[in-house]
């Protein structure tokens, strides 16, 4: 049971630490802010390290219901990177509602379910860490209870989610009912003699409950208008640090449980692929409030990972890691961007139309920005197109010519709304000047995104050797 306890060392970490500082928000006032902040974010960072340095090394720990490995270990260092960035960036953006300690605690309870997650190694542990994640995400998402587009992005999360859930459930059921186990190697075992109609039913219905995580087409209705009326910061969390959560939790399901039936669930991939990327860059043309932007741009990109995924390879989940790293660098530096869009009486401008002329009134955030959106669209030689290399050159391996031809094709269509922001930054007449930036914080963040991504290249092998090695785990 010890052995097993340690295996298990950074949830340990996450869960006891959250419930501590739970307590000391509960007994003392708001002015316990910022220091229920800065222990998160040390609770973040020691999970972190025994993440990355497990003490009794590598293992299945329960009897096979929790996985620790050199996979699960380069996820959850990118989402307590990304968590650890959304509880910095929050005070500055509440500052005018109060920020209360209970946020960054349920960020840490979010934070333990998406552990869970990538970690699985059976449908009940998957539940029960996306479950977890999925309730504080809930209350974020509605975190600002005055604002009418908070509340409403936080009920509609709740509403989705539920169903989301109810249909991931389903599925499980499904499984175990024609598979006879809950155990990712045990429903391995099962498929290896080919799928039955009832088994195919039930990948079909976990892969949905999956999707909408991800929010992959056709269940990526929730996240335009959640990832507008949510808080930026939190924002930020569902953009970066969840959605890698997702992600990798996808992956090791369809890798390790599902692998014998690539053939079946490639299809699915396939196409979901096809239509985010479609819907993604569709979407995004017509928006003015630079958040939904966004929310199609991850729409958008989520199908560019996908494509990496389809190729059911370890060089393909390597490549999806790749993606993700790269995706979760370009859009913590997007969204620090849009923190920093006030007008002179410090309130909060999501329009794209106040972007207009910003090179001439802040010239830095508008470089910045700059390199983020072309980075975004591929375009080299920023970082970006890194990432986009992988995953086709993934999927071409893997015999998928077409599906990463489109993708390249489709890559043309996404960068038009990009460099759509950048003429409207650099070419249009000044609108209204923003306040100046007042945060060090996000300054630096901003300046360390912008370097990543604009000089990343020789960080290459080493992130190769990473994500190698983390995919290998899972064949």
């Amino acid at each position: 049971m010890g052995a097993n306890l340690l295996f298990t060392l950074p949830e340990l970490i996450l869960s006891a630490g959250a419930i501590v500082l739970m307590l000391v928000a509960a007994w003392s006032d708001e002015g316990s802010t910022e220091t229920v902040s800065i222990l998160a974010v040390a609770l973040l960072v020691a999970a972190g390290f025994a993440a990355a340095l497990p003490i009794t090394g590598y293992g299945v720990a329960f009897d096979g219901l929790y996985r620790a490995d050199a996979f699960a270990a380069f996820a959850k260092c990118l989402i307590y990177l990304a968590t650890a960035i959304c509880i910095l960036i929050a005070p500055r953006f509440f500052e005018r509602d109060r920020l209360k300690p209970e946020y960054p605690v349920l960020i840490l309870l979010a934070t333990v379910g998406a552990g869970m997650m990538v970690s699985a190694g059976d449908l009940i542990t998957l539940y029960i860490g996306l479950e977890l994640q999925s309730l504080a995400s809930y209350v974020l998402a509605s975190f600002m209870r005055r604002d009418e587009r908070s509340a409403e992005a936080g009920l509609k999360y709740f509403v989705l989610g539920a169903l989301a859930s109810g249909i991931l459930l389903y599925g499980a059921a499904l499984v175990y009912g024609f598979t006879g186990t809950t155990n990712y190697d045990g429903i391995a075992r099962a498929l290896n003699g080919g799928l039955t109609k009832g088994q195919t039913f039930g990948l079909v219905f976990v892969f949905a409950g999956i999707a909408f995580k991800i929010s992959a087409v056709p269940f990526h209705m929730w996240t335009p208008d959640v990832y507008e009326g949510a808080p930026t910061p939190v924002t930020t969390l569902f953009a970066t640090a969840q959605k890698v959560a997702a992600i990798a939790m996808f992956v090791r399901i369809a890798m390790e449980a599902m692998g014998s039936a690539s053939h079946a669930w490639q299809q699915i991939i396939v196409f979901a692929a096809l239509a985010s990327i479609l819907v993604g860059a569709a979407g995004a043309i017509g928006q003015t409030n630079i958040k939904r932007l966004l929310a199609y741009s991850s729409i958008n990109n989520i199908g560019f990972a996908l494509i990496g995924f389809a190729a059911g390879t370890p060089e393909g989940a390597a490549s999806v890691l790749t993606y993700m790293a790269i995706y979760t660098v370009m859009t913590l530096g997007s969204f620090l961007c849009v923190l920093q869009m006030r007008d002179t009486n410090g309130e909060h401008v999501e329009t794209i139309a106040s972007l207009a002329g910003l090179s001439r009134t802040n010239g830095w955030l508008a470089a910045s920005l700059a390199i983020f959106m072309f980075s975004l669209a591929g375009i080299p030689p920023l970082f970006g197109f890194w990432g986009k290399f992988a995953v086709f050159s993934a999927a071409i391996n893997a015999n998928l010519v077409l599906l990463a031809l489109f993708g390249i094709a489709a890559s043309v269509i996404g960068a038009f709304y990009y460099i759509k922001i950048i003429k409207i930054m650099y070419f249009d007449e000044a609108a209204a000047a923003f306040a100046r930036p007042a945060s060090k914080v996000e300054n630096g963040l901003i300046a360390a995104s912008a370097v990543i991504i604009a000089l990343g290249y020789p960080l290459i092998p080493y992130l190769d050797v990473l994500t190698n090695n983390a995919a290998k785990a899972l064949f």
